[in-house]
């Protein structure tokens, strides 16, 4: 094979690795979801508003969530923000359960349903 074909076939592993590793993220179970659900409009939205429209925090809308990169949104919430009153929530949730709770806010969640 030569040299541009080796470069093509890395190509496609590096893909089908990036792939798979998307694909063994899941969708916690529906009891699950609708603990996550609770927490979000109950603890997050004590700070976010109860319609996460903003309050003491940021508003959690799509709208407000436009443009923010999924990853920065999931470590936030996993990691809190220093010197803000931010908290981790990694104590209570998974990464996977961060990024479901991240796809939710920027698809637009209401009344504790996703």
């Amino acid at each position: 094979m030569h040299d541009g074909g080796w470069r093509g076939a890395w190509a496609v592993l590096a893909l089908a690795v990036v792939c798979a590793d998307a694909a063994a993220a899941t969708d916690p179970a529906p009891a699950r979801q609708q603990a996550l659900l609770h927490l979000l409009f109950q603890d997050c939205g004590s700070c976010h508003g109860l319609r996460l429209t903003g309050g003491l925090g940021p508003a959690l809308t799509p709208t407000a969530l436009a443009g923010k990169p999924a990853a920065l949104l999931r470590q936030v919430i996993l990691d809190g923000r220093a010197g803000t009153p931010m908290p981790p929530w990694r104590p209570f949730m998974t990464e996977d359960e961060a990024a479901w709770l991240v796809h939710q806010l920027q698809t637009g969640v209401s009344d504790g349903k996703p």
